[in-house]
């Protein structure tokens, strides 16, 4: 059992519309946008970053707004909720606030013994926000939400699977362990994690197979702390029989990738060397930055891609 890593580093999603999704995490949400910078591989599609105050791995929220994307389609095999942790009493306060923003609010519920509020991104995303007593991290201290209220990072993702049992296999490997189960749904945590430690296997043997899209989940991604262990965890689940990139520079982390048992990607990213390695940390997420192969573009990508206010 691997004991590198301890818990989500970030979870990165699609979406159409810069704007709408940059308003959503920033303005309702209250996150800080802490990196604008484009996508490795289609560099004409933003990457945006949205976090705490210095985007500490287990608070990061990814997107690729796609302008012309087709909406993804709910299903097995994919990332169906992303949690956000939020302060003991505050699920009021974020009830309406969501509904005075004309957010479609899912439901209200106790799940594993915590409250959980249900709701819907701008693409249809799953989102929830969960009350989480004595959670030790802080919330972005510029935010227009009170810190009293504020989200504190990712509390864990549910996974829609067919089967969870090769999942929750995999999982056992990478030092989470089971600890409870409630109807359909198997959460696994790990021991003394960095707070975005909870993964609940949600098994629907009869639901269709999810298609991706605007609102998806494209891939989850665990923290560990530099690349040396990044480098053990890679040895391990290469030996386990898993087919691992080879190790990619993703300017402000180090990241692997391989595909689980159930569909979904997986990712393992370093905490070095961070969201200030190319701007002050008092002004992360203003400036355009470009990954080095693509700075030749900054002319063409300055004028095509899409303004984002605020």
């Amino acid at each position: 059992m691997l004991t590198q890593i301890k818990g989500l580093h970030h979870v990165t999603s699609m979406a159409a519309d810069a704007q709408k999704n940059n308003d959503f995490f920033t303005k309702l949400l209250g996150m800080r946008r802490v990196k604008k910078t484009v996508n490795f591989d289609a560099p004409d599609v933003y990457h945006l970053y949205y976090g705490d105050e210095t985007g500490t791995p287990g608070s990061v929220m990814t997107y690729f707004p796609f302008p012309h994307i087709v909406k993804g389609r709910r299903g097995t095999g994919e990332v169906s909720e992303t949690a956000f942790a939020v302060p003991e009493g505050s699920l009021n306060y974020w009830r309406d606030r969501l509904a005075l923003a004309g957010v479609r609010i899912i439901e209200e519920l106790v799940q594993f013994d915590e409250k959980r509020l249900r709701f819907a991104g701008p693409d249809g995303d799953g989102f929830a926000l969960v009350e989480v007593p004595g959670d030790p991290r802080a919330p972005y201290n510029g935010s227009p939400v009170p810190a009293s209220k504020g989200i504190h990072g990712f509390r864990g993702v549910t996974m829609r699977l067919r089967d969870g049992a090769a999942t929750a296999k995999l999982l056992t490997f990478m030092g989470y362990h089971e600890v409870d189960r409630e109807g359909p749904l198997i959460r696994m945590a790990i021991e003394g994690g960095n707070g975005a430690d909870v993964i609940d296997l949600e098994v629907r043997p009869d639901e269709t197979q999810a298609r991706e899209g605007a609102g998806s989940v494209h891939h989850v991604a665990f923290a560990v702390e530099n690349r040396a262990m990044q480098a053990e965890v890679r040895k391990a689940l290469i030996d386990a029989g898993a087919h691992v990139t080879p190790v990619i520079d993703r300017d402000y982390f180090w990241a692997i990738y391989f595909r689980t048992p159930g569909g979904i990607l997986f990712e393992i990213a370093t905490s070095e060397p961070g969201f200030d390695r190319d701007e002050d940390a008092a002004h992360l997420g203003e400036a355009l930055k470009l990954p080095e192969q693509h700075a030749h573009l900054r002319a063409r990508l300055e004028k095509t891609l899409p303004v984002i206010a605020g």
